[in-house]
């Protein structure tokens, strides 16, 4: 049998598996009354962000944070929380072709997910239905680093035995595919459905004719652009 050309596939979440309505923060903007994009100025601001997808700070204390920073803007502290209550509601979907994907890649080589995360990453796999969907699951509010330090995927690809330098790698935030490419990783920066299936068509062989099959995906049907919240 031919040498499969990687040991394992590390999968990012948000943005590749699981997908956000990219008007779903705004629309909540507009129904308290909020220039748009003040709930995702807070929830994102870039020290704080750190601070919760690295576990310093628990889910919950994360969006307590963003109420308090929401709180004059919103009237109160109480709008505030209502508002953070709506947001943490939202719940985006899954994309079942990739899903479906990772499911076929999984009878041929373990398949990885990293996420920069917060400590509510498995609560919402379960709701989903994924939990059971990877080989492994590398939160990084777990383990203190976030992407796009090197530690997160040589992590990841421990996990599972792979040597980094024999995975492939997907995510759509650039800077994380850089830093994995610096880090001696295959890596693809994802915008569509084709470029994985392409990019992966080496390890599945002729299974790639039996899932294009299965799931009835033709080449090109999926040239969506992949947005975040």
């Amino acid at each position: 049998m031919d040498e499969l050309p990687f040991d394992a596939v590390l999968c990012d979440f948000d943005g590749v598996v699981h997908l956000w309505d990219p008007d779903g923060m705004a629309s909540l903007d507009r129904a308290w009354g909020l220039a748009e994009g003040s709930l995702a100025g807070a929830a994102f601001r870039p020290d704080l962000l750190e601070e919760a997808v690295t576990g310093q700070l628990s889910d919950g204390q994360w969006r307590e944070r963003v109420a308090e920073d929401l709180a004059r803007d919103c009237g109160s502290g109480e709008r505030a929380r209502g508002l953070v209550e709506a947001w943490s509601a939202l719940t985006g979907r899954v994309d079942t072709d990739v899903v479906r994907l990772l499911q076929t890649l999984r009878r041929r080589v373990p398949v990885v997910l990293v996420s920069n995360a917060t400590t509510r990453l498995e609560s919402c796999l379960a709701a989903h239905g994924l939990a059971e969907s990877f080989d492994a699951v590398l939160n990084t509010a777990r383990v203190g680093v976030a992407k796009p330090d090197p530690r997160v995927f040589d992590l990841a690809a421990r996990q599972v035995g792979a040597d980094p330098g024999r995975c492939l790698f997907v995510d759509d935030t650039a800077g994380n595919v850089s830093a994995a490419r610096a880090a001696g990783m295959t890596a693809l920066h994802y915008r569509r459905f084709g470029q994985l299936r392409e990019a992966v068509a080496p390890l599945l062989g002729r299974a790639s004719f039996r899932y294009g099959a299965e799931c009835g995906v033709a080449p090109d049907h999926r040239e969506r652009a992949v947005t975040q919240p």
